[in-house]
């Protein structure tokens, strides 16, 4: 191991980054704080100033993936594609197998500039958690407690107030509700024989409800729908206290730009779409 190797691993390095991440977090979150007098004045301009701001946040842990842990995230996509990224509004679809899987849909944002506008479907308590809870607060993201009875008004209403957002986003929604394990997959593809659908070999069952208010909500801001599936080579089972350790992954990042227009506006009929790119996705 050289003495970078060396000096990446030990604890007095990780105590010293954490300790900057959570002081600039906290100063930022106090500023974002400041910003609330400017919402009914100047709601656009609050936006953007927030943007800026919780970039100044995010881009932190992307750092500590791309250049601290040395991880390298491979992008494969069409070229007519690539053209289009950053340059729209749009959903982006994540398989969540990884630890680090976050990190690397950040990457993603951070490569075509909208890391700071980015949104994600977040669970309420999080909002709680201060540095990334508190500054997801002032970007406007959308909580929910997962129950859908009380979710759905909620979601709907934050998801409208989105339409007239001045900055392109990118809006990452996990489907599958949850991290990938053995016993979950189990469980989850005992749920799919009992509805007849077909088993997936690689993820969970998709929960479409989300999705499917998501779509009827942001259409015609919404451009497209990013179908984006993560991998690791070699088996790899990336963990942040391996990158805060320093340790190199390789990702695969693959990502089919979807016309808005070909996902179904019915919620029935977007949901059995959303079932079929699931099971398209075994081919990744």
């Amino acid at each position: 191991m050289d003495i970078v190797g060396f000096l990446k691993s030990q604890f007095i390095c990780h105590l010293l980054i954490c300790y900057i991440f959570i002081v600039s977090g906290l100063i930022i979150n106090f500023i974002q704080l400041f910003t609330l007098i400017l919402w009914p004045i100047n709601k656009q301009l609050f936006r953007r100033i927030n943007c800026r701001l919780a970039y100044c946040i995010s881009s932190q842990m992307v750092m500590l993936l791309e250049w601290w842990s040395g991880t390298d995230c491979t992008l494969y996509t069409d070229p007519e594609s690539y053209h289009k990224y950053g340059k729209e509004n749009a959903i982006v679809i994540l398989n969540h197998n990884f630890e680090i899987d976050f990190l690397c849909g950040w990457n993603f944002c951070e490569r075509f500039g909208v890391l700071g506008s980015s949104k994600v479907l977040a669970k309420k308590e999080l909002s709680y958690m201060p540095v990334i809870g508190w500054m997801w607060y002032f970007l406007e993201i959308v909580f929910c407690k997962r129950k859908w009875e009380e979710d759905r008004k909620t979601v709907m209403q934050k998801l409208l107030n989105l339409r007239d957002y001045p900055e392109n986003f990118w809006f990452l929604i996990h489907c599958e509700g949850t991290r990938f394990t053995e016993q979950k997959h189990q469980i989850s593809m005992q749920v799919a024989e009992a509805k007849g659908l077909p088993k997936l070999k690689y993820h969970l069952l998709p929960r479409t409800k989300g999705f499917a208010v998501t779509v009827q909500c942001l259409r015609n801001v919404v451009s497209a729908v990013y179908d984006s599936t993560l991998n690791f080579r070699n088996n790899e089972n990336p963990t942040l206290l391996g990158v805060l350790n320093g340790k190199k992954y390789h990702a695969d990042l693959y990502v089919r730009r979807i016309p808005l227009e070909d996902v179904p506006e019915d919620e029935q009929e977007c949901s059995t779409w959303l079932h079929k790119l699931y099971q398209e996705k075994v081919g990744f």
